[in-house]
């Protein structure tokens, strides 16, 4: 057992005990029948810009952006800040795209990206490929989320072996569970503001008086090995780290707004304005993000793998653990307390909005299309509730059971899966030329080729794809939804010839507002 640190643990409590009250009292914010699925799993469509802009921050920064991106920093150098421009890319895309979604989605009442699938081409099958790869890609992402939480709890000083070291990781489990299933998306909404507060805060606090206590960014980058400082200069006939880092940055952004969390976020919002203002704020983020990814560098300046908060037994892997050796070291514990609690609540609203995602799209895409079609809107609901326990469940035994290495891995393979999403959705939402079958044979391929080719490199998120003498290492995901498409461009031709075309159930002027 670790000594605890009993100032910042009461801060900590404290902090988190006023999230789970305002967990439960967003219950009765903008009050409404609960027992409709629009209402508990999208918050009645009514987030207007300022909420939405903290719903999606909370929702997309995550305990990801403070422990795993500064500890791919720590340990692995400037391939972390593929982060930033990836943040980048993806804004234009939602500000393309998702307003013209949301508007489609508003005019139908459709809650999830299956829901849109199943009118825009007809197909259940179709879209119940997009409902499981959105439910299985939102399950380690969730437990990315309880990573960051354990490596806060381990902290703190709370630890141990067994049952009784998991059993503050559970407790948080059960609160988070409690409040999403009486509260839904209002709650995460709620909290969310809390959260980005706290963030912030600490964000701007760290870049500030720990290069102060470093003796600037000067001597912080000079203690930078500088094999981290820049990406590897590539071998001959290679484009080595550039483009991994490109591949990297371009595959994540194009897949950030296919998750099922990143939808239920824009869903949500109360106008497509609000969606379109939203593209052009939430930029704020990404300079945010850079500042956290430095944290990585101040770690390795600060030499935390020396001491005594780091070395004592934690059991993750240890980059993971950078951030908060650091914070420690650098804050006193009354502060600390409130950076952990940041970290704390930033693992919990994404895991809140990414478990009722895929509670939705279990409810509307799998319960009523195949199992029981009469479902009234309360047994809808229902079911939505109970799945967002369940999915927070497996979640949590996976995060017990399974042994980790840096956790950024389970969000880069879970983008590999969703990506193959992006020419029923993304594409989808500007021309249904793609034939459906053609598509699901695409999405078939890609999800397949994908996994097999991650299994052979040892679940890494890379691939050295080779062509001639030359060789491309980039990202798994890029690489195989460039498959997917063609598959899916070669079939269209084909299929249309044998099939008649199925019916779209949107027109032209849905897509507006």
């Amino acid at each position: 057992m670790q000594d605890i640190n009993w100032v910042a643990l009461a801060v900590f409590v404290l902090l988190f005990g006023f999230i789970t009250w305002l967990g439960f009292a967003a219950a009765r914010w903008r009050p409404a029948d609960l027992d409709q699925l629009h209402e508990w799993g999208l918050g009645g469509r009514r987030f207007g810009t300022i909420i939405t802009w903290f719903l999606i921050g909370g929702d997309l920064y995550t305990a990801y952006t403070f422990i795993a991106a500064p500890a791919l920093a720590f340990g692995a150098g400037a391939i972390a800040f593929f982060a930033v421009p990836y943040a980048i890319v993806a804004y234009p895309i939602l500000f393309a795209v998702f307003p013209r979604l949301w508007c489609v989605c508003r005019k139908h009442g459709y809650i999830t990206a299956a829901d849109f699938v199943r009118a825009r081409f007809g197909n259940k099958w179709l879209a119940l490929a997009i409902a499981i790869t959105g439910i299985v890609s939102t399950m380690p992402y969730i437990a990315l989320q309880l990573v960051g939480l354990q490596v806060v709890i381990g902290g703190l000083g709370i630890g141990g072996e067994g049952w009784i070291g998991d059993l503050p990781l559970i407790i948080a489990f059960a609160i988070l569970a409690a409040f999403t299933f009486s509260s839904g998306l209002r709650a995460p909404a709620a909290i969310a503001v809390v959260k980005d507060f706290l963030i912030y805060v600490t964000a701007f606090a760290a870049c500030i008086v720990i290069p102060i206590q470093l003796g600037g960014f000067g001597k912080i980058f000079e203690a930078v090995p500088g094999q981290k400082l820049l990406l590897a200069a590539p071998p001959s006939h290679s484009t080595g780290a550039y483009s991994i880092y490109a591949t990297l940055a371009l595959g994540s952004a194009l897949a950030l707004f296919l998750y099922p969390h990143s939808i239920t976020g824009i869903l949500s919002a109360s106008s497509r304005d609000a969606v379109r203002r939203n593209a052009a704020l939430l930029p704020a983020y990404s300079f945010m993000l850079g500042l956290l990814i430095l944290l990585g560098f101040m770690a390795l300046a600060a030499g935390v793998d020396r001491l005594p908060q780091y070395a004592k037994g934690f059991k993750l892997f240890k980059a993971n653990f950078a951030v908060p050796a650091l914070l420690l070291h650098s804050f006193p514990p009354w502060f600390a307390g409130i950076a952990f609690a940041a970290i704390g609540i930033g693992a919990l609203v994404p895991a809140a909005i990414m478990s009722i995602a895929a509670a939705n799209l279990f409810a509307r895409n799998v319960y009523r299309e195949f199992f029981y079609t009469k479902a009234t809107e309360r047994e809808e609901s229902q079911m939505a509730k109970w799945v967002s326990l369940i999915v927070k469940l497996g979640a949590l035994i996976f995060i017990l059971l399974v042994p980790l290495q840096y956790a950024i891995q389970l969000q880069l393979l879970g983008g590999i899966w969703i990506i193959q999403t992006l020419p029923a959705v993304l594409i989808g939402a500007y021309t249904r030329w793609f034939n459906d079958w053609a598509q699901l044979i695409g999405w078939a391929a890609g999800i397949v080729v994908g996994t097999w080719i991650a299994a052979a490199v040892n679940f890494s998120a890379t691939y050295p794809l080779t062509i001639g003498a030359w060789s491309f290492p980039g990202y798994i995901a890029l690489y195989t939804l460039a498959l997917n498409l063609a598959v899916a461009t070669v079939l269209t031709p084909l299929f249309n010839a044998m099939t008649a075309k199925s019916t779209d159930q949107t027109i032209a002027s849905d897509y507006y507002a």
